[in-house]
């Protein structure tokens, strides 16, 4: 219904047209004779604007709105019920209530009605909108799916579909697409979209399970690339993982400070990596670092390892029970004995102003084994060994190492972590390649 209100002098006019039956400031009533005029012409292919106005009816008056309204109800109820479509059945020719006094029995169903749909409403403000009651004055945003839930189940309750339209208003979502959804197509629809995402959870979690290792939403998509040779778009998997509860390992904070600085008898030495970790060259920067590892019941270890800068392979790790400065000479000794190590010209060792790098026992074995710098981080800037960092963290998350009850286990376990990390761990740094990959492929292109 249009909105335009007639005024006096346009309800003076209009209710001297002979087609029309009655008018109000809200609203005109035509006459039969006029409608199947309107019908006659319209089916011989004039506008409607043009039969109204040889009718004597100015459109100004009327408006565009309330004159196509007419006309496209007329037409509707002409095609479906033909000629006694265009009757007016309404008593005295109005749309308003019967006036006539209701029974108990009808005054007490309309009541109960009443009160049916005040609960209703009311307990659907409890679902849709609030969260608890402690925090009743913080809204919340429901997926439409959960609203129309919500809605059936209120319904349901209450066994009264007249308050559909009511509560869908409310919660401020469409009937149509209420009852689109409870429909066997649209049913039909989501059973076959949930097999499809319980096919693509099952090959998330066999990525997520590989090696027995945890992972999150990027580590999971390049180990279904790298491993199994399958591509799913990250928002997809997201999605996925949120649906089913799918967790990734969240690293905590670190409660303990950094290490002892080193004291005024050591020497620290300036910063030649200066964040430039990534050369493209394998054993140029090499990075290190020491951290705590707390294992079976309140037992504490010490782990040192050796990190590639440009490949984030760990080239060599030693483990101990106490923070002496062997845990840092016997990394370097590792490095150099045991391993298949080649040092690039002008490569260097990097860590923090630690004291056992701050040692001149440290910087001597450095110098012996002709690696030509040694360079340390900034005083108190975790950012400048940031990769040496990141790893710990990773290896806190996805090792299992507070199961473990003896040292022996302990070192076990990370030796399996290292094999795993180095060469079955792709990193979405690295082109979604492991680290060993990612070193064949720069020397390749070397």
């Amino acid at each position: 219904m249009s909105i335009k209100l007639f005024t006096n002098e346009e309800i003076e006019i209009l209710s001297k047209n002979k087609y029309v039956k009655h008018v109000s400031a809200k609203g005109i009533t035509y006459t039969e004779e006029f409608k199947r005029i309107f019908i006659s012409e319209n089916e011989n292919g004039k506008l409607p604007r043009i039969i109204f106005e040889e009718c004597g009816f100015s459109i100004s008056i009327l408006g565009k709105k309330r004159m196509q309204s007419s006309a496209d109800r007329w037409r509707l109820a002409y095609r479906t019920q033909g000629v006694l479509g265009l009757q007016d059945t309404r008593k005295q020719n109005s749309g308003r209530p019967s006036e006539k006094e209701l029974s108990i029995e009808e005054k007490y169903e309309r009541i109960k009605a009443q009160n049916n749909l005040l609960k209703a409403e009311n307990e659907l403000f409890k679902k849709v909108r609030y969260v608890r009651k402690k925090d009743d004055k913080k809204e919340i945003s429901l997926p439409v799916e959960n609203k129309f839930n919500i809605i059936n189940l209120v319904v349901t309750k209450y066994k009264s579909k007249n308050m559909i339209s009511y509560l869908c208003k409310i919660a401020a979502i469409s009937r149509s697409g209420y009852y689109n959804y409870f429909s066997s197509k649209s049913q039909g629809r989501r059973k076959e979209r949930n097999n499809k995402a319980e096919i693509t959870r099952d090959i998330i979690l066999k990525a997520y399970n590989f090696k027995g290792r945890k992972k999150g939403a990027r580590q999971i998509k390049v180990t279904l690339e790298g491993q199994f040779g399958i591509v799913y778009n990250l928002k997809r998997m997201r999605r996925i993982m949120k649906k089913y509860e799918i967790i990734c390992p969240i690293r905590k904070a670190n409660p303990y400070r950094r290490m002892t600085k080193a004291t005024k008898e050591h020497t620290t030495l300036p910063n030649l990596s200066n964040r430039n970790f990534k050369q493209n060259m394998p054993e140029k920067v090499l990075l290190t670092d020491i951290t705590y590892l707390f294992y079976g019941t309140g037992k504490k270890a010490y782990l040192s390892t050796i990190k590639d800068g440009s490949t984030n392979e760990i080239l060599a790790y030693n483990i101990s029970e106490k923070l002496t400065l062997n845990i840092a000479t016997d990394t370097i000794d590792k490095l150099m004995n045991e391993g298949e190590i080649k040092l690039t010209e002008n490569a260097f060792i990097h860590s923090d102003q630690g004291f056992h790098y701050t040692s001149p026992k440290f910087q001597s074995l450095v110098k012996s084994y002709s690696l030509l710098g040694q360079s340390m981080s900034r005083r108190g800037n975790c950012w400048d060994n940031a990769p040496q960092e990141s790893f710990f963290g990773h290896l806190k998350d996805e090792a299992y190492i507070k199961t473990c009850e003896t040292l022996n286990e302990l070192k076990d376990e990370i030796k399996d972590y290292m094999v795993y990390y180095n060469n079955y761990r792709h990193q979405w740094g690295l082109k979604k390649m492991t680290p060993v990959q990612y070193r064949n492929h720069l020397l390749v292109l070397q």
